[in-house]
């Protein structure tokens, strides 16, 4: 392939380049898998092409000229567009050519998440996971626009709009840091909470009703002493010890890796867990595999 206007080719540059980054013509032969000859010899050409010297000899070394590494400069940026082209033929036969988007609460990405992507990344290098995060509306919204391809929530979701797989039911947990005397119960109960400094959620989750209107039916005033608004929040004050908090056994799950503790929690609920998707989209390879791995994380 010449170079156009030039009569220079490509595989002479290509020579030129290895020569210069290996420093001699027997180690860019051995790099190119081709003749030592053969290289002087694409060397001698491209030199009388283009008509100045780009080597002197120097005690049988090639030195090269201040011209020869002008010229490397400005064919290293071309190359290195070449460079990415034999990876990229390698993906697109292999592979799925989009990013894998995952919408999910921020806490998942403390377990799950991470052990998902690893297991997309082990069946392909070439993926690149796109997560979003948010409150469970915003996680559907995600995968409603599309700026997810699937998500992790938990039901109730429009069957009108999203197809599931179910991944786990749990029920509400009491969290705390190790070594809190909680670690003792085998259930924490409304009761246990009074006099205890509170991590609680935005009033709009059902985990915020289990404990702060279950301690004031009992006649107690919640000692809420930080409230955040989406899960995934909690646990640093909780390990902090600044206090302990009620969220569900899935989203706990998350934080054992951070060492923390839970017992379960009365008065509780039952919270059923999905990964879903658009409705009737058609799943190809990589994303059907990611959300295999989803299920199975929780198997």
């Amino acid at each position: 392939m010449n170079i156009d206007g030039s009569g220079v080719r490509l595989r002479q540059l290509q020579i030129l380049r290895e020569v210069l980054r290996a420093g001699s013509e027997r180690l860019a032969a051995r790099a190119l898998r081709i003749t030592q000859p053969a290289v002087s010899q694409n060397i001698k050409q491209l030199e009388d092409t283009i008509g100045f010297e780009l080597f002197r000899r120097e005690n049988n070394r090639l030195v090269p000229t201040d011209k020869a590494w002008e010229l490397l400069r400005t064919i290293d940026a071309a190359f290195i567009g070449f460079d990415r082209i034999g990876p990229s033929i390698e993906f697109l036969k292999n592979n799925d050519t989009r990013v894998i988007g995952i919408a999910a609460p921020s806490a998942f990405s403390f377990g799950t998440l991470p052990l998902v992507v690893k297991k997309i990344r082990e069946k392909s290098s070439s993926y690149t996971v796109k997560v979003k995060s948010g409150t469970y509306q915003q996680i559907a919204d995600h995968v409603l626009n599309g700026r997810a391809d699937f998500g992790i929530s938990r039901l109730p979701l429009d069957d009108r709009i999203y197809d599931w797989i179910p991944i786990g039911a749990a029920t509400n947990v009491c969290l705390f840091p190790p070594n809190h005397r909680f670690a003792t119960l085998q259930i924490v109960t409304a009761e246990d909470l009074a006099g205890e400094a509170i991590i609680d959620i935005d009033p709009q989750f059902a985990s915020h009703q289990m404990s702060v209107n279950a301690l004031r039916y009992i006649g107690t005033t919640p000692q809420i002493v930080v409230e955040y608004d989406a899960n995934g929040h909690d646990v640093g004050y909780v390990m902090a010890g600044i206090g302990v908090s009620v969220t569900n056994e899935i989203i706990a799950r998350e934080y054992a890796r951070l060492g923390a503790e839970f017992r379960p929690f009365e008065p509780g609920a039952i919270y059923h867990y999905v990964v879903f998707w658009q409705k009737d989209l058609q799943l190809r390879e990589g994303l059907r595999y990611a959300i295999e791995q989803v299920v199975a994380a929780y198997s």
